[in-house]
C-alpha cells in the first residue's frame, strides 16, 4: 500500500477496505482478514490496523464478533457510499469551487465541459457500457 502524507495511515487503510467493499472484494457478512494478517499485508503496526477497524466499526461498516473476527456489516456498501458522498460534498466540492474562482472559470464553462465529456464518453461506450 502506498501511503499519502496528508491523511492518517489508519484512515487510508480504512478507505482501502471501503474501496474493496465497493468493488465487491468483501461482501456483506463476509469475514475480513485478521488485524495481524492485514497489518502484515500492508506492512504497518498491528495497532494502526486495529484503529482502522475501530473507525470502520464506528461508521457501521464492519462489526467484531467476539472470538471470530471482523465481518462486513449488512448495509456496509450503502454506509460507505454515504461516507464518500459526505466527504465529496464537504471537501471536494468546496475545493472545486475555490479552484473555479481562482481560475476565473464560469459555471457555463463547466457545464459546457461536462456536455463535451458526456458526448465523448457516449462515442466510446457501447450500449452495454463497455469501452470499444
Amino acid at each position: 500500500m502506498d501511503f499519502k502524507n496528508q491523511k492518517p495511515i489508519y484512515l487510508q487503510i480504512a478507505e482501502s477496505i471501503c474501496d474493496s467493499i465497493l468493488a465487491g472484494k468483501y461482501r456483506e457478512n463476509e469475514k475480513l482478514p485478521s488485524v495481524r494478517e492485514f497489518a502484515a499485508e500492508v506492512e504497518v503496526n498491528v495497532n494502526t490496523v486495529a484503529r482502522s477497524f475501530e473507525w470502520l466499526q464506528n461508521q457501521d461498516v464492519v462489526a467484531t464478533r467476539r472470538g471470530l473476527g471482523n465481518f462486513v456489516n449488512e448495509g456496509a456498501r450503502e454506509a460507505v457510499l454515504k461516507l464518500r458522498k459526505k466527504e465529496f460534498f464537504e471537501e471536494q466540492v468546496p475545493e472545486f469551487f475555490r479552484t473555479m474562482k481562482a481560475l476565473d472559470i464560469t459555471m457555463d464553462q463547466v457545464i459546457a465541459c461536462g456536455k463535451y465529456a458526456c458526448a465523448f464518453l457516449a462515442t466510446i461506450l457501447s450500449p452495454n457500457g463497455l469501452i470499444y
